[in-house]
C-alpha cells in the first residue's frame, strides 16, 4: 500500500478535531474552528513541497530553529504563527506537525471545544 500524501495525513487530522471545518478563502485550504483559522496550508504557486502555517505560542521559539521554520509573513509571525516547508513531502514529521496542528487549535479554539477535546 503506498503512503498517504502529508496534504491528505493534514486534512484527516485537522479535520477531526471539534467542530473544524475546511475553507478556501484565497484559492488555497485553511482549516478553521468556528470562524478563526488553526492551519494555513496553501502552498506558492510552482512549488512541489509541502506546506503549512500553525499559530503556535508553546513551542514556536523552538521551532523556529529549524531549517524548514519561518515566521509567517503578513504580520502574523508576531502573533505566534509559523510557516514550515519541507521541500520534500516525504521529509514531513507528521508525528511532530500533528502536535504543532493540535496546539495550533487549543491556541484558536473555544475554552469549550477545548474541554470537548480533553473528555474525548
Amino acid at each position: 500500500m503506498a503512503a498517504r500524501k502529508p496534504e491528505t495525513l493534514l486534512r484527516q487530522y485537522a479535520l477531526s478535531f471539534p467542530e473544524a471545518w475546511e475553507d478556501f478563502p484565497w484559492g488555497e485550504s485553511v482549516f478553521k474552528v468556528r470562524k478563526k483559522v488553526f492551519v494555513f496550508a496553501g502552498k506558492p504557486e510552482g512549488s512541489k513541497g509541502f506546506h503549512l502555517a500553525v499559530k503556535l505560542p508553546q513551542s514556536g521559539r523552538e521551532v523556529l530553529l529549524s531549517p524548514f521554520a519561518e515566521p509567517t509573513g503578513y504580520g502574523l509571525g508576531k502573533s505566534g504563527w509559523v510557516s514550515l516547508v519541507f521541500e520534500n513531502p516525504k521529509s514531513a514529521p507528521m508525528p511532530l506537525i500533528k502536535q504543532w496542528v493540535e496546539e495550533s487549535y487549543r491556541a484558536v479554539a473555544p475554552k469549550t471545544l477545548i474541554k470537548q477535546l480533553d473528555a474525548d
